[in-house]
């Protein structure tokens, strides 16, 4: 037997005394409408539910991220939690993980010894790749904002790039259907029928997007924890190391 959730329950139990009082009231169809008690947003035309949700999520301070992107032929899991500041998080790659984090401008990144001694040729100070792993292992490395990877790794932190370019589907748009997410329901909408991203859209409270399926497979993400403050801060200064105007080459 498959346990209700609470909420659920209290939800469901509301809902129909709701429907009880209108059907007193001789009002009908209260049991067919899936927007009932909603914020109302799946009424909409889809067009109007994306730009409250794209809206609804540029205006609160704080998200959390995760899932998968492919991006350049590459897998990025990511667990980010973002504000307008800076972020913080893992992301991993080709089997290795690595820990983001960003206060403002300043970038750093946090890998094991393993996840260095895998670059390729001398590292930037002019000793072996070994030696690069000694040194930076464990420790907070920071990102000078001239290395390639700075704007790779930065955009991963970055709540307004990455909220923007995501929850844009691309196509025609269309709704596909009341679902529900983690106890959430939810509005879906869809690009080009889905082959244009998927995007699941709460119907309780703001219209915050909750999960989002990329357009061409190009990766599955949710969102929770809109809102919720967390503390962003640099890492110490004895575990962090300064290496220079070029990290080791990737």
């Amino acid at each position: 037997m498959t346990a209700i959730p609470q909420g659920r329950t209290r939800r469901a139990t509301l809902v129909g005394a709701m429907c009880a009082l209108a059907l007193g009231m001789g009002l009908t169809g209260c049991g067919d409408d899936p927007d009932a008690g909603t914020n109302g947003v799946g009424k909409l035309p889809p067009a109007q539910i994306q730009a409250k949700t794209k809206s609804a999520a540029g205006a609160v301070d704080a998200v959390r991220l995760s899932g998968s992107v492919v991006t350049s032929g590459r897998t990025y899991k990511l667990d980010m939690r973002l504000k307008a500041d800076g972020g913080t998080g893992s992301v991993t790659a080709e089997g290795a993980t690595f820990h983001l984090l960003r206060v403002g401008e300043q970038l750093f990144l946090k890998a094991d010894a393993a996840f260095w001694n895998k670059e390729d040729g001398k590292s930037g100070d002019g000793g072996s790749d070994t030696a690069a792993g000694d040194k930076l292992g464990g420790k907070y490395v920071k990102v000078p904002t001239g290395d390639p990877s700075y704007k790779k790794f930065s955009g991963f932190t970055d709540k307004d790039l990455l909220l923007d370019g995501l929850l844009t589907l691309h196509g025609t748009l269309a709704t596909d259907g009341h679902h529900e997410q983690s106890g959430v329901r939810t509005i879906r909408i869809t690009g080009d029928g889905g082959s244009g991203g998927k995007l699941d859209v709460s119907l309780e409270g703001k219209p915050y997007p909750l999960r989002l399926e990329r357009a061409g497979g190009a990766g599955t993400l949710s969102f929770s924890s809109w809102g919720e403050a967390f503390a962003l801060k640099e890492p110490a200064k004895g575990e962090t190391v300064d290496y220079g105007k070029q990290l080791p080459t990737s």
